[in-house]
């Protein structure tokens, strides 16, 4: 009985059937890993250039100054109308504007408030109304959940305690005078 034993684990050992089975199921979470973290950085890139051109689109218009008096509610209403692709923008969008002195100039803080979705109250983030001729800098943090938070791409990107990550945008423009 045991030499049975033996001669069946010789064959076995010495049999190379299954030995493409063996490379695919090493090699296909390897690849599927790879497409999938492509597929992570492909959205990120596509909702960042959306959040960058209909920021830069809303800023032009305030720019032209067509006599539109914008406050927080219609800048952020403008963004979330040409970024069409970003899933529930009103409530994931967050707009921050500061004065730039350019005569006492003050670097401004690279930590952009963004909406925290675990809180039930937003936070207050500086929204300041410019004077003619003062440049203003426009923030706007945009926070979505990763497709696939657990490939090597969306697990690299940093989130908050619900899993949203943010996406930030910066424009500037000079107030014109009424």
């Amino acid at each position: 009985m045991i030499s049975s034993f033996n001669t069946k684990f010789r064959r076995f050992l010495k049999s190379e059937e299954g030995t493409s089975t063996v490379s695919f199921a090493l090699w296909v979470p390897v690849f599927v890993g790879l497409v999938v973290s492509g597929l992570e950085l492909a959205a990120v890139t596509v909702r960042h250039t959306v959040l960058e051109s209909s920021l830069d689109k809303t800023v032009r218009e305030v720019r032209l100054g067509t006599g539109t008096i914008y406050d927080h509610a219609s800048l952020k209403a403008s963004i979330c109308a040409n970024a069409t692709i970003l899933p529930d923008c009103d409530a994931n969008l967050q707009l921050e504007m500061v004065r730039l002195d350019l005569r006492d100039w003050t670097t401004p803080t690279n930590v952009a408030a963004c909406v925290d979705t675990s809180d039930d109250v937003q936070p207050v983030v500086a929204f300041e109304y410019g004077r003619d001729n003062e440049l203003m800098m426009l923030r706007a943090c945009y926070r979505y959940k990763p497709i696939s938070p657990t490939t090597a791409m969306g697990s690299s990107l940093p989130t908050d305690s619900e899993g949203y990550t943010a996406i930030i945008s910066t424009s500037a423009f000079v107030q014109e005078p009424s």
